[in-house]
């Protein structure tokens, strides 16, 4: 099935920040206005250092989710199990090409040998929890600690300090804990207290490949044409890069966990209720509260419902449910994207934003229904391209948005992103 990526602006990223269309206050010379403008007319979120960020986002992220993914899965003894341990092993091999083209090719393995092989310690702490074997537990995390030494020494080197051991240590450590305790609490049955360290945990690996991106583009700034990693703008595409992505994650743990009939279904659709409460929560900081109650109101009944009474359709086999189910989305789609376009000022066309989402339904619908049918391959397969797909949130949603309001996004000028909590947004 072929899908629309034009534009990847979907329904949760339009939640984001859509920020008013406030003039520059007025004063000084006209010289300087004029400057000013031209400066305005120069704010964009494709920058080379933006786009090194926004790879980075996607792969670490990514890494992450399917190390939990993974075992989880190897955990219960899943169908899908192995394809989602290959999934794993396939993000880290993505990762060469990134790497070799900052580092060259040699760079790139030193990279990939560290990176590729820690992914079997998940395999060994799972075999070790599920028999409860203490010293197997402590194995595991000490050959994980072993890998953060050698990776942080490696960006050490390779950055040529700009990314210091010690900090680089302090990150990844952090990372191997947050995807410790996230199946820990599974195990134990902890699960609203596992999807919570799963959002935090998802979260943090946004600020990892800022800190990685930083380090890179200030140790060879002409190779990323003197544009930086860290303006307004970056930060704003990886915002809507973090929420765009996180959601497609849930959507597929909760309608999955939900055709299973598996013990962590409710917990899977607190953290999506949770996720929802941060759009609504951003919503009511730009358009107040009548906007954030409409919102949820649309993203509720006509999206998350909907996904809900597929799964519900799903196992009871009722087509009618099903085909009631994807006439919600269909309508989701269609009037979220007019609300798009008329958001941005028309800078995100109304028809590529309604074509847009409804491509990230399609693929959350095939998703769910190869898992539904069996082909777990397949299933895991379009996860990933799901997932990857919603990358074009930050690039063109978030373009539309600094082309409505430059002022708000040049950098050395008052003005925040709201803060919503676990999501990207509350850095």
């Amino acid at each position: 099935m072929k899908h629309t990526k034009k534009f990847a602006a979907t329904a949760m990223a339009a939640a984001l920040v859509l920020p008013g269309t406030a003039a520059f206050a007025s004063g000084g010379s006209s010289d300087d206005k004029m400057m000013h403008e031209d400066n305005a007319k120069n704010v964009t979120v494709n920058t080379k250092a933006a786009d090194l960020r926004a790879t980075l986002d996607q792969l670490l992220s990514e890494h992450f989710v399917l190390a939990v993914m993974d075992m989880k899965k190897q955990y219960d003894g899943s169908k899908d199990a192995k394809y989602y341990e290959a999934a794993l092993k396939q993000n880290a091999l993505d990762m060469t090409p990134a790497i070799a083209s900052v580092y060259g090719e040699e760079g790139a393995k030193q990279f990939e040998k560290i990176f590729v092989d820690h992914n079997k310690y998940t395999t060994d702490l799972v075999k070790a929890v599920k028999a409860d074997d203490q010293d197997g537990i402590n194995a595991s995390k000490a050959e994980t600690e072993e890998f953060v030494q050698d990776l942080s020494s490696f960006l050490d080197t390779a950055t040529e300090g700009k990314l210091p051991k010690a900090a680089a240590e302090e990150v990844l450590r952090t990372h191997e804990a947050d995807v410790y305790k996230t199946f820990q609490q599974y195990a134990a049955g902890d699960y609203e207290g596992s999807y919570n360290t799963f959002r935090e945990g998802y979260s943090r690996m946004y600020d990892i490949s800022k800190a990685l991106s930083v380090a890179i583009t200030t140790q060879m700034p002409e190779k990323f044409d003197n544009t930086k990693a860290d303006t307004k703008a970056a930060d704003l595409r990886s915002t809507l890069n973090s929420l765009a992505a996180e959601h497609v994650a849930l959507a597929n743990i909760s309608m999955t966990a939900g055709v299973d009939q598996a013990k962590d279904y409710d917990a899977a659709n607190w953290a999506e209720d949770m996720h929802t409460a941060d759009f609504k929560a951003a919503m009511k900081s730009v358009y107040g509260q009548a906007g954030a109650d409409q919102f949820e109101q649309v993203w509720t009944k006509n999206h998350i419902e909907a996904q809900a009474n597929l799964v519900t359709a799903a196992i009871n086999d009722d087509k009618k449910l099903m085909g009631d189910a994807q006439e919600m989305l269909k309508m989701f789609s269609n009037d979220f994207g007019a609300f798009l376009g008329a958001a941005t000022e028309e800078n995100l066309p109304t028809k590529a934003a309604q074509e847009a989402v409804s491509g990230h339904e399609t693929y959350v619908q095939d998703t769910f229904m190869q898992y539904a049918e069996g082909d777990y391959k397949g299933s895991v397969d379009t996860f990933r391209e799901s997932y990857a797909y919603m990358y074009g949130v930050g690039a063109n949603l978030g373009e539309a948005i600094v082309k409505q309001s430059p002022e708000k996004f040049m950098d050395g000028t008052p003005g925040s992103m709201p803060n919503t909590g676990n999501g990207g947004m509350s850095d």
